[in-house]
């Protein structure tokens, strides 16, 4: 497994290398891997493309499930070049992989000016003390989404 883990990470930092040589985005690089075989690489793209969410982490979850046809990457693990901020650890879990391996910590990660911290220390505040204004409207209206949810018959549970 250690041998496995050595290579396939290896690949997520070259991902991550050869991105930020690029000047895609960040130094971060990811890759999703499925019974010992490459599903997806990414590196980070969020300069390149404008798209705050374009995460190495992310980028390659949308591929691997792309490619697997399926929302859900059962059996598959990720492997980052660093330990993943809060919005790729939750797409991690929606994603439901066996496991995550990574190389760098976010205190690694702080040290060169990528700092996640204040998004853990919002997340700990009441919403009207957060730094974005969050405004609810139309909460009945938007409960007929819901309704229609619960009376389908053949929906996919996630």
């Amino acid at each position: 497994m250690k041998n496995k883990d050595r290579y396939f990470m290896k690949l997520a930092i070259k991902n991550a290398v050869e991105g930020a040589k690029a000047f895609k985005g960040g130094p971060f690089g990811a890759v999703v891997v499925k019974d010992g075989v490459v599903v997806a690489e990414a590196c980070n793209e969020v300069t390149s493309t404008n798209d705050p969410t374009s995460h190495a982490e992310m980028l390659a979850i949308r591929r691997a499930c792309h490619k697997l046809g399926t929302f859900q990457l059962d059996g598959c693990v990720i492997y980052t070049s660093c330990e993943p901020c809060p919005m790729c650890l939750g797409a991690i879990y929606w994603a439901r992989p066996a496991r995550v391996v990574y190389a760098s910590t976010k205190d690694d990660a702080r040290e060169i000016g990528f700092d996640d911290d204040f998004i853990y220390e919002e997340l700990e505040l009441e919403q009207h003390k957060r730094k974005i204004k969050f405004t609810q409207i139309m909460k009945k209206t938007a409960q007929k989404a819901f309704n229609v949810w619960k009376t389908l018959k053949d929906k996919i549970p996630y």
